[in-house]
């Protein structure tokens, strides 16, 4: 492989940026790919499909033979409250490849016995955040429903144009906090990007089943990455 490619996979990895190596197998040349950058035709489906599910393997192009080597980093989840739903949450998105992150500031809840083997932040998210900040590989879940808790974080999801922010809650309590956002500074176009009720829609009623349906939904986010988004209703 080329050097400066391998530099700039080592770079884009360090900046948890996703790219993809596009390596001949007649000769040997290679071609780095961007998330986001143009792609040329003839390969942007293979390429884009790699972008969403990370997975290598040989293509064929135009009569030739290609792999296709997709570099993504780990996904990471931040769960904003450290209750029932993020104990039930926690152990499931571990098992399907997340890194999961629960952060709260109410000590009582953010305890060692309920969360054991989970990395646990008993703080507020801003200085969480100062110190582990969000990127676009990263998913949002704000499940405290205290606005003191969950807005921040949010507020800094949506700009740093995280993969998945959702937020628990009934659409009263998100229409409060749209405007809430909006009075932050947030457009609507942002704020539109909030999964609210957090979830997919699977009539989930304990928070075991709730988990179930922020997991999924994460994963669609994940795995959707690029597609058209789906808009989601503003509240008035």
């Amino acid at each position: 492989m080329d050097a400066s490619i391998l530099k700039a996979i080592n770079a884009e990895r360090r900046a948890r940026r996703a790219v993809i190596v596009l390596t001949s197998l007649s000769d040997g040349s290679s071609q780095l790919f961007r998330e986001g950058e143009p792609i040329a035709s003839e390969f942007r489906d293979a390429v884009e499909a790699a972008f969403r599910t990370g997975k290598s393997g040989t293509i064929d192009v135009n009569g030739q033979s290609w792999f296709l080597n997709a570099h993504l980093p780990p996904p990471r989840i931040v769960v904003i409250g450290a209750v029932h739903i993020s104990q039930a949450l926690a152990p499931m998105a571990k098992i399907a490849g997340f890194h999961v992150e629960i952060v709260d500031p109410r000590t009582a809840f953010a305890t060692e016995e309920r969360f054991p083997n989970v990395p646990l932040y008993p703080e507020w998210p801003e200085d969480f955040l100062k110190r582990r900040p969000l990127d676009t590989f990263a998913a949002v879940a704000a499940v405290t429903h205290d606005p003191k808790v969950d807005d921040l974080p949010l507020q800094a999801a949506l700009e740093t144009g995280c993969f998945y922010v959702g937020a628990l809650g009934s659409r009263k309590t998100h229409a409060k906090r749209v405007e809430r956002l909006r009075e932050a500074g947030l457009n609507d176009e942002q704020i539109s990007r909030i999964h609210a009720p957090i979830g997919l829609d699977i009539a989930a009623a304990s928070p075991a089943e709730i988990a179930v349906a922020i997991l999924g939904d994460i994963i669609k986010a994940l795995r959707t990455r690029g597609l058209a988004p789906v808009q989601m209703e503003l509240a008035e």
